[in-house]
């Protein structure tokens, strides 16, 4: 409709059709929210090489970090589940789902509703779906607040916990999935140093091509924990075991590591993919040992297989950190990482390295993302999916410096 025919509409009419088109917008959000919740059931993230869906929305529609969790948290709410053996489970919020659809209630709402309900049961959904359907997102929070209080204004006050024992204690298990599970406590002064560690490694990554750092708090700190764990196999002085520094051995087929399939044992005996080892073998402190084919040694990972400290301080003036675009993590904070990797034939040289953190490390060995040594300095590119036409990029960042 162009503006002359806006013109000689009456305000009513005006209205009426801003209501129907927000109304048509709602349902194809919903629409769009069963797609996401379709793609999360999928586990596509691990598909396009990412670690969380949010992660890939970022840059497929170019949202922030806050609006990509909003739209897979809420979509997650509003779906329905399949289980193993095909049946279908209703959503979370059903009736949240069917007003969605309608095109009712807008995100902002559903995220309300769902807020609310986390302290309300099941049978109160349909009547905080009905606030949705007449009043403002604020105004339903409010309203569920009034209910919710109301509902537990008889119930006991809760009681504080009893404080814990002073002293330095550590929990560590290991699940069948090889994950490690931790907790403990720590007296103030260990409290403090361990924060003080961790706190610049747990700054928000500065934005990058991939945009905004999409970590929570939590996350930002277990993979600062990752990081200093890295930073320490790295340093010069290390606790020994067994006569030398502690040293992670990674056992496994040369066949299998060069064509990225398999597994590859550790010291104790747990088993990992072949695309983590390829990542873990440009890290210092880790030694591959690779077998032929009738499980003898062919390299027991002689340090000219790993960046020598030589090659790492040339890659650091050129590099200057991170290499990743918009990345501004600092060179200490970095792996060497092969372009051309060793298990393919690639060398230990400078114009077959590039620094990357942590995160981008993990990218580039997961994802669609490439990297290769041009006319000297490290150019990436981007998953087609991101970028069809595939341009080169830089670290403008440490360009300048």
């Amino acid at each position: 409709m162009n503006d002359p025919d806006l013109s000689l509409l009456s305000a009513g009419e005006l209205l009426r059709g801003i209501v129907d088109e927000v109304t048509e917008i709602r349902a194809r959000e919903y629409t769009v929210m069963q797609k996401i919740a379709e793609l999360n059931r999928r586990g596509a993230a691990t598909e396009f090489g990412y670690k969380t869906l949010p992660q890939v929305l970022q840059h497929a529609v170019r949202w922030d970090p806050k609006t990509a969790k909003r739209w897979v948290d809420q979509a997650v709410l509003l779906g329905s589940e399949i289980t193993p053996t095909g049946n279908e489970l209703a959503p979370e919020l059903p009736v949240t789902a069917e007003a969605a659809a309608e095109g009712t209630l807008s995100i902002e709402h559903v995220a309300v509703v769902a807020e609310v309900m986390k302290s309300l049961p099941s049978t109160y959904e349909a009547q905080v779906v009905g606030y949705a359907r007449e009043f403002a997102p604020a105004s339903v929070r409010a309203l569920g607040t009034r209910l919710i209080y109301g509902l537990y204004q008889n119930d006991p006050e809760p009681r504080d916990p009893e404080p814990a024992p002073p002293g330095n204690r550590l929990t560590l298990r290991q699940d069948k999935a090889g994950d490690w599970k931790f907790a403990g406590t720590m007296d103030a002064v260990t409290g403090a140093k361990l924060v003080t560690l961790l706190d610049p490694l747990a700054k928000p990554r500065s934005t990058t091509d991939e945009g905004p750092d999409p970590r929570s708090r939590d996350e930002r700190q277990g993979d600062a924990l990752a990081e200093l764990i890295d930073l320490m196999l790295r340093a010069d002085q290390l606790p020994e075991h067994g006569g030398e520094p502690v040293t992670l051995t990674l056992t496994m087929a040369y066949q299998d590591l060069a064509e990225q399939v398999g597994h590859a044992v550790l010291d104790n005996g747990n088993r990992i993919p072949a695309d983590q080892v390829r990542q873990l073998a440009c890290t210092a402190g880790i030694i591959p040992i690779v077998l032929g084919g009738k499980s003898q040694p062919l390299d027991v990972g002689r340090r000219s297989r790993l960046f020598t400290a030589g090659i790492r301080r040339a890659l650091v003036a050129r590099d200057h950190g991170c290499a990743f675009p918009g990345c501004g993590r600092p060179p200490k904070h970095c792996d060497a990482h092969h372009v051309h990797h060793w298990a393919d034939g690639g060398d230990t040289r400078v114009d077959n390295g590039v620094l990357l953190c942590r995160h981008h490390h993990t990218l580039i060995h997961r994802s669609g993302w490439g990297v290769t040594i041009e006319q000297g300095v490290p150019v990436f590119y981007a998953p087609a999916w991101l970028d069809p036409r595939r341009r080169p990029r830089r670290n403008q960042l440490h360009t300048a410096a």
